[in-house]
């Protein structure tokens, strides 16, 4: 994902992760790569276990037990991550630099320690401030992250917050150090719609204000339609397609791209149902031949079956890994559905 006129931040570069189950190798992520740059917003979507929450643990050091990183590099600051096998290799990085907000903030707070104490550890921990200073700063937290009456919210537990509140804090701890990049994982799939806004528009005006660069994992195309500078989509552990928003909204090209956007509410005819993605993903224990998609697009061409496609490009920021863009593919039209979307994104300008 490379862009001429800056230098990427963090540049992940045919990453491969495994697990061991049972004896056997899972591969998760599958030669991926990614660049990420200074104040962005990159949404990374896709399907549960396409590897989204997977290769972006691996940023910072938060693989299960049974995972690894086997293959590629992870550059940050002049060092590779992927090389980091130790606790004491992570500390300069965890928090400090890289830090990441979870989808169930319930199983990120602990239940038995008040909240204002578990911003301030967090403090503590990543900038080694303690005593009046630091509760002074978890104070400053709360307020930042729209919490009233912090005082007294300080001094309650997690179950005495509601989902969004509950959400906020975690954000706040997140944040507290100031980190260079913040990884939102899910961050509102349990809110509803008027929280879920409110949540979006809090991770905006944090980034705007600490000039921290985002990454937002999602299966929601919706949210990524308001906060995203650009979208990586990802299938069976790879990236298949990435480009600024308006490109994969307005002109996407891999076929599972085609498919979620496909299903967008906002397409949705009054009366009857959304489109679904039929069939499965397939199974990461086996080899996988060709495009992944292939056996779930009912437009796949011969090649898809026996030959992975490379990366081609849509335009320079705009890459899409599908055979439909080699010269010597057959013509394939957009789905109507995409081209509805286009006009339907014009109109509201």
């Amino acid at each position: 994902m490379a862009n001429m006129e800056r230098e990427p931040i963090l540049s992940a570069r045919d990453v491969e992760i495994s697990f061991s189950l049972r004896g056997r190798k899972l591969n998760a992520i599958r030669r991926c790569s990614l660049d990420l740059y200074q104040g962005e917003t990159l949404a990374i979507v896709g399907e549960s276990g396409s590897g989204k929450s997977v290769f972006t643990k691996s940023f910072l050091g938060m693989l299960d037990a049974n995972g690894s990183i086997t293959g590629g590099t992870i550059m940050f600051e002049g060092n590779d991550l992927a090389k980091y096998k130790t606790e004491k290799d992570w500390m300069t990085i965890r928090g400090k630099k890289i830090s990441m907000v979870m989808q169930d903030p319930m199983t990120s707070l602990n239940p038995l320690k008040k909240i204002g104490r578990q911003i301030e550890e967090s403090i503590e921990l990543n900038q080694g401030i303690k005593g009046p200073e630091a509760k002074k700063l978890a104070l400053e937290m709360l307020k930042k992250v729209g919490i009233p009456d912090p005082e007294r919210r300080y001094q309650q537990y997690p179950h005495e917050f509601s989902g969004g509140m509950r959400q906020r804090v975690v954000i706040a701890i997140a944040v507290a150090c100031r980190p260079q990049i913040l990884i939102c994982d899910e961050p509102t799939t349990a809110l509803d719609v008027t929280i879920q806004a409110q949540i979006l528009n809090l991770v905006r005006d944090l980034q705007k204000e600490l000039n921290m660069t985002v990454i937002y994992i999602t299966h929601d195309l919706g949210v990524v339609a308001n906060v995203a500078d650009r979208v990586a989509v990802m299938y069976a552990g790879q990236i298949v397609e990435y480009g600024k928003v308006d490109e994969i909204f307005y002109n996407a090209w891999h076929p599972y791209t085609w498919a979620l956007l496909s299903a967008l509410p906002q397409l949705g005819v009054k009366g009857e149902e959304l489109p679904t993605i039929e069939g499965t993903p397939p199974n990461l224990f086996n080899e996988i031949k060709g495009d992944a998609f292939a056996p779930r697009n009912r437009m796949a061409l011969a090649i898809d079956f026996e030959e992975e496609p490379p990366f081609f490009d849509v335009s320079p920021t705009h890459k899409a890994k599908t055979w439909y863009l080699d010269p010597r593919a057959p013509k394939v039209e957009q789905p109507h559905s995409i081209r509805m979307l286009r006009e339907k994104m014009k109109e509201r300008g």
